[in-house]
């Protein structure tokens, strides 16, 4: 056998070229992996100043009288290809403690296809709000209800007098609260009246004040334009809300802007 033989392998490559291939693959290899890196590392960056500019752009659009730090986070494998692409797939905002004009709520908010910028309408987002039953009736007012509601256990209760046959009648409603759009119904599920009542007949009273139809009470006026009722839980001293939003805005103006009850 020859000596140029010797020298190559069973696939006839020369062992010196085949020490040099493996070298300039380890290269390109080392080199992916620190641009992966680098790519990752921007990435983080990039998030987090990403997730603080979007959270002061929302302080700086709350409406009057709204105040509080939000919180952001954002969703997706790469935001700089969001970026690119224009629109952020997931963004979640958080305001635990947030207040309306002095009123301490808690708003938790996640949104989907959100322009960076904030300045076009975004996807979809779904709101939940927490409030206790002290911010409820800071906050809301019930039709014809002149003191405060009670929040129980999946119903809210409501006290008042009334003049039934000349006499001062007290009564205490409870009510079955319904999400339903811009509105919340309270549909009436028992009565109850006051000693005074005892000596006289009051099943018309309770007949009246149980009547046909729930009680609206119009909660569009509160929020920004486009907003919905989903679904509204009671328990004994608060309440949660959740909200939804299609196509909405986060800019100043349009969270300014209030919606009505047709």
């Amino acid at each position: 056998m020859t000596q140029a033989a010797q020298a190559t392998d069973a696939a006839g490559t020369p062992p010196r070229r085949r020490n040099r291939a493996a070298r300039v693959w380890g290269v390109v290899v080392v080199i992916v992996v620190v641009l992966a890196g680098l790519l990752v590392i921007a990435d983080i960056v990039v998030r987090n100043v990403a997730e603080q500019r979007v959270a002061e752009q929302l302080e700086q659009n709350l409406p009057e009288g709204v105040e509080g730090d939000v919180h952001v986070k954002l969703g997706g494998l790469s935001v700089i290809a969001q970026y690119l692409a224009g629109s952020m797939q997931q963004v979640e905002l958080s305001a635990p403690e947030l207040t309306v004009n002095g009123v301490p709520i808690s708003v938790h908010v996640e949104a989907q296809d959100v322009p960076p910028g904030l300045d076009a309408p975004v996807g979809h987002a779904t709101a939940t709000i927490e409030a206790s039953e002290a911010a409820v009736n800071s906050l809301i007012e019930v039709p014809g209800v002149q003191g405060d509601v009670v929040l129980g256990d999946g119903a809210v209760a409501y006290s008042d007098t009334v003049r039934f046959l000349g006499l001062p009648i007290d009564y205490t409603v409870t009510a079955r609260p319904t999400a339903a759009g811009d509105t919340v119904l309270l549909e009436p599920t028992g009565v109850e009246v006051g000693a005074g009542g005892g000596a006289i007949d009051v099943s018309g009273l309770v007949d009246r004040l149980m009547g046909d139809d729930p009680i609206p009470v119009c909660v569009a006026e509160y929020l920004p334009e486009g907003v919905e009722v989903q679904q509204i839980t009671v328990e004994p001293g608060s309440a949660t809300v959740t909200l939804g939003a299609t196509g909405i805005s986060l800019d100043e103006q349009s969270l300014a802007t209030r919606g009505s009850c047709g």
